[in-house]
């Protein structure tokens, strides 16, 4: 997937006068890359126009105008830039009862340390891994950043089945068995970060 540079920032002023309209084209944009899985999971897909937008937002909410400063915001945001082989998503654990928080993500430890999110297809399952460091022993993080890695035969069975069949992602912790089917759009937009046109 072609790299974001500073060159593809707007400087923030201007990206202030045009942030509604950037707002609203993410919002529409994340309805093909973002799913449910089961009633607490949400796994949102990302990519270059994901990514080019939180840097954006976050370097206008820091009014960070420094040159060095948008560069280091590119390096830490560009690692969950999707590659012709890993996918890369954020993953959410929602929950809307205050008072369940803690017994919720307590229910759910582990989630991250094992093999428990995965996408299936044609009879492959591509494991996602998450990003190191985000929880204890003691506490679950609400939110992870894990990347799904396709070997080269799963990539190319993936990029030449017909978006219509079924690829399923799903959930098989002990305490949380969710599955979903993956809509065509979505299919076919995930299909578009592993291609080598990307």
């Amino acid at each position: 997937m072609k790299s974001i540079t500073t060159a593809d920032l707007l400087p923030n002023a201007d990206y202030e006068k045009r942030r509604a309209e950037f707002r609203s084209r993410t919002i529409a944009f994340k309805k093909n890359r973002g799913i449910n899985l089961g009633p607490l999971i949400r796994i949102v897909f990302e990519n270059r126009e994901t990514v080019l937008f939180q840097i954006q937002e976050m370097l206008f909410v820091e009014n960070a105008t420094d040159p060095e400063k948008r560069e280091e915001e590119i390096r830490v945001y560009s690692d969950m830039l999707p590659t012709r082989t890993v996918l890369k998503a954020t993953l959410m654990i929602e929950i809307v009862e205050e008072n369940r928080i803690r017994e919720t993500l307590d229910s759910l430890k582990g989630l991250d340390r094992g093999p428990y999110i995965h996408l299936a297809f044609g009879g492959e399952k591509v494991t996602a891994l998450f990003e190191p460091d985000r929880s204890t022993e003691e506490k679950l993080s609400s939110v992870h950043y894990v990347t799904f890695p396709f070997g080269e035969a799963q990539r190319d069975l993936f990029l030449g089945r017909p978006s219509s069949e079924k690829v399923v992602l799903l959930s098989d912790h002990p305490r949380y068995s969710a599955m979903v089917t993956l809509p065509a759009e979505m299919v076919e937009s995930l299909r578009s970060d592993l291609s080598d046109e990307a």
